[in-house]
Parts: C-alpha cells; sequence; structure tokens
C-alpha cells in the first residue's frame, strides 16, 4: 500500500508536467488541423494546469479540465469559426459551380453515353439521369457529376 500513495504523491507532484505536455501537444495538432477543437482542448488544459498550482486533487483537476475544454468547445469554437469564415468567398467552385448549370446536347444522351456543351463553354461527356434518352439539340441541365462525366436532365424551358 506503501507504493501505491508514494506513486499518487508522485503525480501530484509532477502533474503540471503532463498539463504542459497535454498544452504542447494539443497545440501542435491545431496547427496541422486549424479547426479550433485541439486549441480548445488546449484551453481545457490550461484550465487543468491552473487547478494544479491552486493545490486540487489530480481527479478534480481532469474533471476541471474536461468540463472547461467542453464548454469552449460548445461556447467559443462556434462564434470563432464564424468569425473565421465571414471574409470567404460565397462563389461556387469546382463541381459545385457545374450543378445546375444549363447547355446542349451535342449527341443523344441515353444512359450510357452522351455529349454536352454546357453554358461555360465546356463540353463533358453525359449520361441521362433518366431513363428517356435526351434527343441532339435539347436543352439540359447538370444534375450531377460522376468523375468526367455530367449526368444531366432535359429542362423544358
Amino acid at each position: 500500500m506503501d507504493t501505491v500513495s508514494t506513486f499518487v504523491q508522485f503525480i501530484d507532484q509532477w502533474a503540471w508536467i503532463g498539463w504542459l505536455v497535454l498544452i504542447a501537444a494539443f497545440l501542435v495538432i491545431e496547427m496541422l488541423t486549424l479547426d479550433f477543437t485541439f486549441l480548445m482542448l488546449s484551453f481545457g488544459s490550461a484550465i487543468g494546469l491552473l487547478t494544479d498550482l491552486v493545490g486540487i486533487p489530480v481527479w478534480a483537476q481532469v474533471i476541471v479540465a474536461a468540463a472547461a475544454a467542453a464548454l469552449f468547445i460548445l461556447f467559443l469554437r462556434p462564434p470563432l469559426l464564424r468569425r473565421l469564415r465571414r471574409g470567404e468567398d460565397p462563389t461556387k467552385s469546382n463541381v459545385d459551380a457545374l450543378l445546375d448549370l444549363r447547355g446542349t446536347a451535342l449527341h443523344d444522351i441515353t444512359q450510357i453515353s452522351g455529349q454536352v456543351k454546357l453554358s461555360n463553354g465546356d463540353t463533358w461527356t453525359a449520361r441521362s439521369a433518366t431513363p428517356v434518352p435526351i434527343p441532339q439539340g435539347s436543352p439540359i441541365a447538370v444534375t450531377a457529376i460522376n468523375g468526367a462525366t455530367a449526368i444531366v436532365r432535359p429542362v423544358n424551358d
């Protein structure tokens, strides 16, 4: 039993080093992810370090640190993310910009093959989203992109 109490005293005496290691590890992971989750865990660990410096037992330090990290994640992280994304460009790009884009069927389009010219000037291989073939010259709209193939539907304008 004396060994257990010695071990508990050792943990209690050097817990501040564990908190510092956790803070540093969470900050390094945060630099790699840039999602604010590990930053909030680092803040929680800092609260754990403060509770250690006050002299609270280790089991209570862990509980306080976990609760603080959860509160930071729930209440501090969302406004930080909103502020970070406030200046983002709302313009769609890549595949998202092609969805619902209009065009014209260059060849008959079936569920197996076809070709379209989109309003942005691109020519794509295409497949019909419906079982009914789309005749050449018909107006179309892109419903999805599957690899290098546009999945299209007929448009009745």
